[in-house]
């Protein structure tokens, strides 16, 4: 099972390298075809910015899996730690049950397009199918909030304040490396 999920962060976060690699480097060829021979890539536009919106999507399950979403944390921080767990875990469930509606949302939409099938463009790909990242990413996301809740609250590892400035210090370690650091279980 935890092998699985270490699958599944190196893929996601293969994915979200890949993704993000792609758009800049044809934003960047755009504008150097447009400056220097003007001449531009229609499909490049296209490309670029279905390749953002499915970096962002993915790049959102990865933050929740390194539970680095932005959160306001200073009324939290006042509060003794299994309190603060409570209202963390009670805002989680919350979280979850928003992505699981915006999941089934997605779904619907999905299924109207590719009942009356709508194409990009440049690319002439179905929209249905770029539109599969909302259900993927609501998903994942879940399953990462979900995940870190159990790292948190069965295995006890801790994870870093985003808003601290020592965390440019461990800018490298991974949740995963985190829970041998704290003693705690291994995740494999």
């Amino acid at each position: 099972m935890f092998k699985l999920i270490r699958q599944m962060d190196k893929l996601e976060n293969y994915i979200c390298q890949l993704l993000l690699c792609l758009f800049v480097v044809l934003l960047f060829t755009q504008v150097i075809l447009r400056v220097v021979f003007n001449y531009g890539i229609p499909w490049s536009e296209e490309l670029s910015r279905f390749a953002f919106v499915w970096f962002v999507f993915l790049g959102a399950s990865y933050a929740a899996r390194l539970s680095a979403h932005n959160r306001v944390t200073f009324h939290l921080r006042m509060m003794p730690a299994k309190l603060r767990n409570l209202v963390e875990l009670l805002g989680d469930i919350f979280w979850i049950a928003f992505n699981t509606l915006m999941t089934f949302k997605s779904i619907e939409v999905i299924e109207s397009m590719m009942e009356f099938t709508f194409y990009s463009p440049a690319l002439d790909w179905s929209m249905a199918y770029l539109y599969m990242i909302f259900p993927i990413s609501f998903t994942l996301t879940s399953l990462r909030i979900i995940q870190v809740n159990y790292l948190k609250l069965v295995c006890g590892v801790k994870f870093d304040d985003v808003d601290e400035p020592n965390l440019e210090e461990d800018v490298m370690s991974t949740p995963a490396s985190k829970s041998e650091q704290y003693g705690s279980r291994p995740l494999a």
